[in-house]
C-alpha cells in the first residue's frame, strides 16, 4: 500500500504544494514588495483570508497525514528515501506553515494595514517562507526518486 496510493499521493499533495510555495516566491510577493506599504498589506490580508477554503484545505491537511503514513510505513520497509521526503513535506509545508508562517499572517491580518505592519511583516514572511519552499520541492524531488 505504501507504494501504490501512499507515495504517490504524498508526492502529488508535496508537489502541488511546493508549486504554490513557490508561485508566491517567484510573482506574488515580488508584486506585493513593488506596492506601497499599506497596499502590500491590505492585499496580503485578502489573500490570507483567501485561502483558507476546502481545496487548500484538504490539499494541506490531506497531504500532511498522507505525507505521516508514508513516513511510518516506510520506515517499517526501510525505504529510506521515502522516510526523508515525507518528513521533509511534514516539517518545510507543514511545521514551518504552522509555526511561523501561520502567526505572522494572524499578526498582519489584526494589525492596521499600514506600512509599518507590512515592514515587521514581509522579512520574516518571506524567509519563513523560502526555507518552506526550499524544503517542500526537496521533499518531493526525494518523493520521485
Amino acid at each position: 500500500m505504501t507504494t501504490t496510493v501512499l507515495v504517490p499521493g504524498t508526492t502529488i499533495g508535496t508537489a502541488l504544494l511546493g508549486g504554490l510555495f513557490l508561485a508566491f516566491s517567484v510573482a506574488v510577493m515580488p508584486g506585493l514588495h513593488r506596492r506601497p506599504g499599506p497596499e502590500a498589506a491590505a492585499a496580503m490580508q485578502a489573500i490570507n483570508r483567501a485561502i483558507v477554503n476546502p481545496v487548500f484545505g484538504t490539499l494541506f491537511v490531506g497531504t500532511g497525514l498522507l505525507a505521516v503514513a508514508t513516513a511510518v510505513l516506510a520506515a517499517l520497509a526501510g525505504a529510506w528515501l521515502v522516510v526523508a521526503g515525507a518528513l521533509l513535506a511534514v516539517l518545510g509545508a507543514h511545521g514551518i506553515t504552522v509555526a511561523v508562517n501561520i502567526p505572522l499572517n494572524t499578526a498582519l491580518d489584526r494589525s492596521a494595514a499600514d506600512a509599518e505592519a507590512w515592514e515587521r511583516f514581509e522579512r520574516p514572511w518571506n524567509l519563513a517562507h523560502t526555507v518552506r519552499t526550499l524544503l517542500t520541492v526537496a521533499a518531493a524531488v526525494l518523493l520521485v526518486v
